[in-house]
């Protein structure tokens, strides 16, 4: 009687506790457990009995889920560092995919340790369709990262490329940022080249001074057809153009034309250079303002269409009838025009003809669009469309943008940049009411450039701002504009209203008095 009740007891001691395994688990929890532990990795090694295994991976990933809040928060400044290293994206790559190997032995092993004995072929079968899709769930993630990091490596190492430049030296120590410069001025182009245009015109020309120590930064709009663009003495140029810039013609003369007719006529003068343009407008912008021009950024307009479609389109205020096409030298008429209307969503090809529209309009007005659309495009990169649409971001960035910072003070850019965003920008607008484009007073214009960069002594009283059509609320963002005194000599900063916000008293009686004239009759 007592021999069939050993191996019973026997049975059920090596099931039980004593012996260190888990009681037998249905199919059905495996297969939920297995789910669990590939979204908590750690979780099958403890439900299957190895503790100290899936103790050290539950640690191990809490760490990385940790590191991951910290920099969606406070390392935000890390990531954008690191976004710009372009060893430090091959690093994250390989860790991207390291990681991915790892985290797929841990789904697959533990599925295998929670797989119950005896179980049937179809269960089998079942559960190795469930930890395929799981390894696929956990391959996707991996993928994305490899794929983003990957185009921001190549857009970082095709940008900054570290090229020949005739007015940029590598930094001599890193570890002060911009070489212990106090300002930094970097000279924003917007070309206007193109599918049937011969050459680059640069018809957005603004300089962006940031002081280093606060962020606080100034722009500097200068108009397309400013003449006579001076150069400083000691360069070759002041020797060619001895009173300013000249190419023969007037149109050929102005001040979007220095880009492409100046390397034209003198290729080999700056030096060995990758972009003599860039070089030549440096030179003279920085003398017309009386600022240093550290570097450029040029953004192109060819290939602009495509990056306003990879956001998705842009959207803007319109107050007047903006042509599309037109000669106004020809007098050719446009072909259409954008009325006026709030949030009007455009794609690629309509926000290039909004930024781009001149017939019957000033030269000014064009600018103020040019900055919307800019200002448009940083609204509408939001976190989501830009890693949907990355690699064709990317690409299309890689086409129409070029610049001369060295890679080697990137680090700082991004450490200037968040100082810049939470400083805030104004904008100095030298229009026709305060210069004359066809005679310039440079001196003027430099010691407006120096009244807008004064701080203000301390204990003064701000004054009042000039009256103005339309003020915007006096803000640290708003546009400004360079006005001029009334005895005619220096001049002041003033507020003016936001050419970007939508007017409907403007437009209404734009709209009132009809759409212009077009080709088409």
């Amino acid at each position: 009687m007592s021999s069939p009740v050993a191996p019973s007891r026997t049975g059920s001691s090596a099931q039980g506790p004593a012996s260190g395994t888990h009681p037998a688990r249905g199919f059905g929890s495996a297969l939920a457990l297995t789910v669990a532990g590939t979204v908590v990795p750690g979780v099958a090694y403890l439900a299957s009995g190895r503790r100290r295994l899936g103790a050290v991976v539950l640690v191990l990933f809490l760490l990385l889920v940790g590191g991951a809040v910290w920099l969606a928060t406070g390392g935000r400044r890390d990531v954008v560092h690191l976004a710009v290293d372009s060893t430090a994206l091959l690093w994250l790559i390989g860790g991207a995919v390291v990681l991915a190997l790892l985290w797929l032995v841990v789904v697959v092993t533990g599925y295998r340790a929670l797989l119950p004995r005896g179980t049937r072929g179809w269960q089998r079968a079942l559960g190795g369709l469930v930890v395929l899709l799981l390894c696929a769930a956990v391959v996707a993630p991996a993928a994305a990262v490899v794929r983003i990091a990957s185009a921001q490596r190549d857009l970082v190492d095709s940008v900054f490329d570290d090229g020949d430049s005739a007015t940029v030296a590598q930094p001599t120590d890193t570890s002060v940022p911009f070489d212990g410069k106090d300002e930094i001025n970097v000279l924003l182009l917007g070309g206007d080249g193109g599918a049937g245009r011969q050459g680059v015109r640069t018809d957005t020309v603004i300089v962006a001074n940031v002081q280093v120590a606060t962020g606080a930064t100034t722009l500097f709009s200068l108009p397309r057809n400013l003449e006579d663009l001076p150069f400083p003495a000691d360069s070759p140029l002041a020797a060619i153009y001895p009173d300013g810039f000249e190419a023969g013609s007037e149109s050929e003369s102005l001040l979007n034309a220095v880009y492409r007719n100046g390397p034209a006529d003198h290729p080999d003068v700056l030096g060995p250079t990758d972009d003599p343009g860039a070089d030549f407008l440096k030179l003279g912008v920085g003398e017309a303002l009386g600022l240093d021009i550290d570097y450029y950024l040029l953004v192109n307009l060819d290939g602009f269409s495509r990056l306003v479609d990879a956001l998705g389109g842009i959207t803007l205020n319109v107050n007047y009838y903006v042509p599309v096409n037109g000669d106004t030298a020809t007098g050719a008429l446009p072909d259409a025009y954008i009325a006026p209307g709030p949030d009007q969503h455009m794609d690629g090809t309509r926000a290039l003809d909004y930024a781009r529209g001149r017939y019957g309009l000033s030269d000014y007005l064009r600018m103020d669009r040019q900055r919307c659309v800019l200002q448009a495009i940083v609204d509408a990169a939001d976190p989501v469309t830009l890693l949907r649409q990355y690699q064709d971001l990317a690409r299309t960035t890689q086409d129409i943008v070029s610049t001369d910072v060295p890679s080697a003070v990137l680090g700082d850019v991004v450490d200037l940049a968040f100082d810049v965003k939470s400083a805030g920008i104004r904008s100095v607008v030298f229009d026709d009411t305060v210069i004359n484009p066809a005679y310039p007073d440079y001196p003027k214009i430099r010691s407006l450039v120096q009244q807008a960069l004064a701080p203000a002594p301390a204990g003064t009283p701000t004054p009042a701002p000039t009256p103005a059509p339309a003020p915007a609320p006096a803000t640290s963002s708003a546009p400004l504009s360079a006005a001029p005194s009334p005895g005619g000599n220096g001049g002041s900063v003033t507020e003016v209203a936001d050419a970007c916000a939508y007017d409907p008293a403007q437009a209404q009686a734009a709209l009132d008095a009809g759409q212009p004239p077009t080709r088409g009759g």
